[in-house]
């Protein structure tokens, strides 16, 4: 498993993301095409639409490891987890925001951010571009790494293909809008389970790997005044350990919406984002130590 573990991590950080025939994308045609035949704006017809689009891609990938050997089953493992994992892609998506910042660009800082954040970009100034951009990749450590990690660990290649799909699912259809309100409360639902321990566990490597006092206090009282269950532990918990002010006021759909504030300290800047990516790297290399000695703990206690 840890080996595993460290093939996928060490592929993604090379070869990134697939550019063409991305697995995820097929699945998101899938899923739009039973969201097309089954739709209703009841509970009960989201739970079949999820049900449909992830409980047979699980079965058969538990299927197929269980009929191969273990080499192959092990090989099928580690590209299962690379295809789940966004490490580098997290990278390549913020640091132009960062450099554009650096430069002065603001024009340009707005345009890549855009590409990564769902608010109003234009409106932005080039704090709040930083702001957006290093809540991204505190976020996106948990739901695009240390997530996929974890359940890897658990419950090996269904787990992370699980939990890759319900999120992918989660951000297609968990929206509380008036198509999505009822029909999308499960993918919302089983998203918020999954992420549970990941997100903690995520919080917790940020606030070990950081300024651990800071991002103590502010996961025990910001976190709960935020939307989400999990991102608030995450974020809150991201910006205390990198001392930064996150959070707050954000444009939406052509407003303004209040937001709790996250974290506290210096405002964020361009050096944000990039501490922030550091902090998530540090937390990569921790997790693959932490399941190496794990692993040596639990097979020296089998064969003892």
């Amino acid at each position: 498993m840890a080996l595993a573990m460290l093939a996928a991590v060490l592929m993604d950080a090379w070869l990134g993301e697939p550019r063409r025939a991305h697995p995820l994308v097929g699945f998101g045609r899938v899923a739009s095409g039973i969201e097309q035949r089954v739709y209703a704006d009841r509970r009960v017809a989201g739970v079949l639409a999820w049900s449909l689009a992830v409980l047979p891609a699980i079965a058969l990938l538990w299927g197929i490891q269980r009929a191969m050997p273990v080499w192959a089953s092990w090989c099928v493992g580690a590209a299962v987890l690379y295809l789940t994992l966004g490490w580098r892609s997290l990278g390549e998506h913020v640091r132009p925001v960062a450099a554009a910042l650096a430069k002065g660009d603001l024009d340009a800082a707005r345009a890549a951010v855009s590409r990564v954040v769902s608010r109003d970009t234009a409106a932005l100034n080039d704090v709040q571009v930083s702001a957006a951009a290093t809540e991204s990749v505190l976020e996106n450590g948990n739901d695009a790494v240390f997530g996929a990690l974890f359940w890897f660990a658990l419950l090996g290649a269904p787990g992370a293909l699980l939990y890759r799909l319900a999120n992918t699912l989660d951000a297609t259809w968990g929206y509380r809008t008036a198509r999505y309100e009822r029909f999308g409360w499960a993918a919302a639902r089983i998203d918020d389970v999954l992420n549970f321990l990941p997100a903690r566990l995520t919080a917790l490597t940020y606030a070990l790997l950081g300024h651990f006092d800071t991002a103590w206090r502010c996961w025990r009282t910001q976190a709960p005044q935020w939307d989400s269950p999990n991102a608030g532990p995450v974020m809150a918990a991201g910006a205390g350990a990198l001392r930064v002010r996150l959070g707050g006021p954000a444009p939406y759909h052509g407003r303004w919406e209040a937001r709790p504030e996250l974290g506290e300290g210096e405002l964020p800047s361009a050096a944000s984002i990039s501490r922030a990516l550091h902090l998530v790297s540090k937390g990569v290399l921790m997790w693959l130590i932490c399941t190496w000695v794990l692993g040596f703990l639990l097979d020296g206690g089998v064969h003892a």
